[in-house]
């Protein structure tokens, strides 16, 4: 045990049993991931992911590292905008999810090197690529702000990271978004996916995620020189964008 708490959902733990906890989490929604990010999103993490490879600034040739890239819905992405010449890493700290995103881009034909690879010590030289992104994997982080570090060390100058990430929604739809969140999600994992547990913590952990402008200030605080953000369906999620100089 150590003396440095944080949040699993709404749990006060531990340090050093968070990543154990999510990885339980990620293991157990593996399979049905994507179903589940259909029937929760209204498969509208599609478009959102969609805006996000297509604004990316990117060109043929590029080399992109995907953090916590789970399923593979972004590298497909990436692969596709920086071409054969380019170099685009499918990492995820989870055995299970990497293997579901490794198999599905395989049998596309999309062959990518793949790394389990913790976010807060990133196994690649400073200064390596051009872009770097993380699609709803951040909140899930023990220590984001070392996580963030790492991704500003490998980016080379001139780089791109890109956060997409559920974050705080306008104030207006707040009731609404909490019951369906609340209620209407864990039932949705229970029936679905066999798994109301999961989707409980799912839900508590992106009530927990810092807000936009907090995300933005944490960025910023790292070494970021510019960051900037987009919201989208009323601050559901945002897009934050950093870059180093």
């Amino acid at each position: 045990m150590s003396d440095h708490k944080t949040h699993f959902g709404y749990q006060t733990v531990d340090e050093t049993e968070k990543a154990g906890k999510v990885a339980e989490v990620f293991h157990s929604v593996a399979k049905n991931y994507d179903i589940m990010n259909d029937v929760m999103s209204g498969g509208m993490h599609r478009i959102w992911k969609h805006f996000t490879i297509n604004t990316a600034p990117l060109k043929k040739g590029d080399k992109v590292l995907d953090i916590a890239g789970g399923t593979g819905d972004l590298s497909r992405g990436w692969a596709k905008r920086v071409g054969p010449t380019g170099e685009v890493w499918l990492t995820d700290i989870n055995s299970s999810m990497l293997t579901v995103g490794r198999d599905r881009l395989l049998n596309e034909g999309v062959a990518l090197p793949v790394a389990l690879c913790d976010a807060e010590k990133l196994p690649f030289p400073d200064h390596y690529f051009n872009l770097v992104s993380v699609a709803f994997g951040l909140r899930n982080m023990t220590h984001k702000e070392q996580a963030l570090a790492e991704m500003y060390r490998v980016l080379k100058p001139g780089g791109s990271l890109l956060v997409l990430e559920f974050s705080r929604v306008a104030a207006p739809l707040k009731p609404v978004y909490d019951l369906y969140s609340f209620k209407m999600l864990p039932l949705m994992g229970k029936f679905i996916a066999k798994d109301a547990e999961s989707y409980q913590y799912l839900a508590e952990s992106i009530r927990m995620h810092p807000d936009q402008e907090t995300l933005k200030q944490m960025m910023l605080d790292v070494g970021f020189d510019r960051v900037s953000y987009n919201n989208m369906t009323a601050g559901v999620v945002a897009l934050h964008k950093g870059v180093k100089f």
